[in-house]
């Protein structure tokens, strides 16, 4: 009985008419109108119509509106939702491998990272990925990670000492902050806003382009240029749902993926240039860091996640240092 209907939301996911020419698919993602996400979620449904001539069209329910994170890849697993440009953080709640590329200060930049995720690295997940009835389509990016707070600029690990920290529901992160001194806990990103406002935590940490734009500038006070670690954007879909389209279909799918995560990468290396200046403007302190104390602290978060994953953690680490 319950196969019969998980196997009956699955096909309601599938299609909102009564033609099966024409399936309508719903995407969510956390990220606020304008952000990258965002950008190339609206760029991958315009090209998933475009390359099936119409057969496939996607829903796209930006800020959370089908979900936050953790509940769309629970909805994808069981077959009600089709797809999600999820965040690396909630993904390595069901594949923990995925928090693997979030090793401290693993990549030199955003090219360098790409150049890593984009080769075996991608394929060893995806796989991982397909055995929690999930299908990694592509990594986008979500940028190199810098730390924002209330309290006061850092410029060394002990200027974390005490500072109540939001993260993402990620491990790595949780480790790398345990590891520096700060006192960090997990926050979905759709409440971060009111959390910071509130006092809940005294900062954060994300990319630029999610600081600006979720403005979350107006809740803080300093922006900390650590680059403490690089997180994917990874756009996943429902095996299940998956499936049940034509190999073209499904093929369709894939290269749209790949087509607009290049909107997505563009964007977001635009915007790490771009936003330091429009920070400025709106009034944030932004500082630079000397990464070298903040390296030699964070050594322990990779013996840890060594023994965890031996594997994949040599695998990334090899092919960041080849390329």
């Amino acid at each position: 009985m319950k196969k019969t209907l998980i196997a009956l939301a699955a096909g309601l996911a599938l299609t909102a008419s009564s033609s099966w020419a024409e399936q309508v698919l719903r995407l969510s993602h956390n990220a606020a109108p304008g952000n990258p996400k965002a950008e190339a979620s609206l760029k991958f449904a315009e090209l998933v119509e475009q390359k099936t001539d119409g057969r496939v069209k996607v829903e796209v329910g930006g800020s959370a509106q089908y979900g936050d994170d953790a509940e769309s890849i629970t909805n994808m697993r069981l077959g009600t939702l089709a797809f999600s440009a999820n965040s690396q953080g909630t993904t390595s709640s069901v594949v923990p491998e995925f928090g693997v590329l979030g090793l401290p200060f693993l990549f030199r930049d955003l090219p360098h990272a790409y150049k890593v995720v984009d080769g075996p690295v991608g394929d060893k997940l995806n796989e991982l990925a397909q055995d929690k009835g999930l299908v990694l389509l592509a990594l986008w990016d979500n940028g190199i990670r810098q730390v924002s707070n209330n309290v006061r600029p850092i410029t060394k690990p002990e200027d974390l000492a005490g500072i109540k920290l939001r993260t993402p529901p990620d491990p790595v992160t949780l480790d790398i902050f345990n590891s520096l001194g700060a006192n960090p806990a997990p926050l979905a990103f759709s409440e971060l806003y009111i959390a910071l406002q509130q006092g809940v935590f005294d900062g954060q940490e994300n990319p630029l382009m999610n600081i600006y734009s979720s403005k979350l500038y107006e809740v803080q006070k300093y922006i900390s240029l650590t680059g403490h670690k690089y997180e994917t954007t990874p756009l996943l879909a429902s095996k299940m749902i998956m499936s049940q389209l034509s190999p073209e279909d499904q093929q369709a799918v894939k290269e749209a993926a790949v087509e607009a995560g290049t909107l997505n990468r563009e964007m977001s290396l635009a915007a790490d240039a771009d936003l330091r200046q429009k920070l400025t403007d709106a009034g944030v302190i932004i500082n630079k860091v000397d990464q070298a104390p903040f390296i030699e602290k964070t050594q322990s978060v990779y013996a840890k996640w060594e023994k965890q994953y031996p594997e994949l953690v040599k695998l990334v680490v090899s092919e960041a240092a080849k390329q």
